[in-house]
Order: structure tokens, then C-alpha cells, then sequence
């Protein structure tokens, strides 16, 4: 099994990104696409992992205003769960804002997750928004 973490920001990661994400997001998780579809894209940095060519995962760095930037969209093909990829994606992430010279990391994270989010340095700030039947929470990394 050959697997690849590709970061980037051109049209083609953007265009993976969301295909995944809507298979995940829109089709499994019943999110209204326009809710995926901030408009942050173009401005963002989305990791992709791939297993031997094929794309199984996305997550992405959005950077925002004051040096900050917010982590968000982490979606996993659903046959490739539990194998550690989201991992892979949070760290290459993490790594990417370090060499942007990014001061914190803000995420939005399902409320379940809070542990997972905790073990990369992630703090918890506060319950945030429900999404469909899914309730958030705001977290911070400072780097």
C-alpha cells in the first residue's frame, strides 16, 4: 500500500477536496452542500492523502486574517476509517502552518472528537454552532 500527503492550494486540490467532501459531507452526513461551500477554498491549503493513486481523504487550512488560520473539512473515505489517515491529514496541516508562520489554528470540530482534537495541543474553547444534527465545538491551537 502506497501511501502520499500532497498539500496544496492550486484548482485541482480544490476539486478533489470537494468531491470528497461532498461524498461525505453532503451524500453520508446530509449537510447542505451550500454550507461546505464557504466560498474559502481558493484561499486555503487542502491535504489530500492518497493509497496507492487514489484519493481517500481531505482536510483544510484556511487562512484568515492577523496570521491565524482555521483547520476545517477533515473528511475520510468511508471504507478508509479508523486507519489513522485523519492523522496524517491534521499533521501535515499543523507542519503547513508552521511554515506559513501561523500563530494559532482555530477548528470547529464535532463535539465527539474533543479528545482526538486534545492529543495534537488543541484546547477547548466553547460549544459553537449545530450543524444538521451535529453539534460543534470551537478549539484553538497556538503555535
Amino acid at each position: 500500500m502506497n501511501v502520499r500527503i500532497v498539500v496544496s492550494n492550486d484548482a485541482e486540490s480544490i476539486k478533489i477536496s470537494q468531491e470528497i467532501r461532498n461524498e461525505v459531507f453532503v451524500k453520508e452526513q446530509g449537510i447542505p452542500l451550500h454550507l461546505d461551500l464557504d466560498g474559502l477554498d481558493a484561499n486555503s491549503y487542502h491535504s489530500l492523502v492518497y493509497i496507492d493513486g487514489i484519493a481517500i481523504g481531505v482536510a483544510r487550512l484556511a487562512l484568515v486574517e492577523n496570521n491565524n488560520a482555521v483547520m476545517a473539512r477533515v473528511a475520510i473515505k468511508k471504507n478508509y476509517r479508523g486507519k489513522g489517515i485523519s492523522t496524517k491529514l491534521v499533521d501535515s496541516l499543523i507542519t503547513k502552518a508552521r511554515e506559513l508562520g501561523i500563530n494559532s489554528i482555530e477548528i470547529h470540530a464535532h463535539e465527539y472528537l474533543k479528545e482526538y482534537y486534545e492529543t495534537f495541543g488543541f484546547h477547548y474553547i466553547k460549544q459553537v454552532e449545530k450543524v444538521g444534527e451535529h453539534q460543534l465545538i470551537q478549539m484553538c491551537l497556538n503555535q
